[in-house]
């Protein structure tokens, strides 16, 4: 019996461990035991079963949290070309919660107009709206309130990656 709890152990190890788009197959052989593993079953293999293992280059799912809080109030962050240092932090600080994010770059002076307007205020680079709340100008505390009034989480979780156009 210790020798199919390594097994067991083992294979459970490693089909948790990071792979390359893998296959994995999962089938009760002739003698009843469910054998796991990277190969095809043989012919007289039973219950088969197939899974597509996700490649490196795949994202992790987002936290349950955070997907609900996106669907409800998405994020968009308004940014400009010659806006450096405001606007990295303002990625930073999205970046460093695990918030998914978009990024609108103004490019010319009508459509900075247009959304001033809806921010009420004309210098608004970098700019914030969480579902249908503006928040004009970068404000570290005003933005984490947003954030938190619309559910996302305080921290990004482990190994998460950049969010948004132009991540740090």
């Amino acid at each position: 019996m210790p020798a199919f709890r390594l097994a067991l152990f083992c294979a459970a190890v490693a089909l948790a461990a990071p792979c390359g788009a893998q296959t994995t197959y999962r089938w009760i052989d002739k003698s009843g035991q469910t054998v796991y593993s990277d190969q095809p079953p043989p012919a007289e293999a039973r219950a088969v079963e197939t899974k597509e293992g996700r490649g490196r280059d795949n994202e992790r799912p987002l936290p349950y949290a955070t997907r609900q809080a996106a669907e409800k109030y998405p994020v968009t962050l308004y940014t400009a070309a010659n806006c450096t240092d405001a606007c990295a932090s303002a990625r930073a600080l999205l970046n460093g919660r695990g918030v998914p994010f978009a990024e609108k770059m103004i490019n010319n002076p009508e459509e900075a107009a247009e959304i001033g307007k809806q921010m009420g205020n004309e210098s608004f680079i970098p700019g914030l709206k969480v579902g249908s709340q503006n928040f004009p100008g970068f404000e570290a505390g005003s933005w984490n309130n947003l954030l938190d009034l619309a559910g996302y989480p305080k921290t990004a979780p482990y190994g998460s990656k950049s969010s948004g156009a132009f991540p740090q």
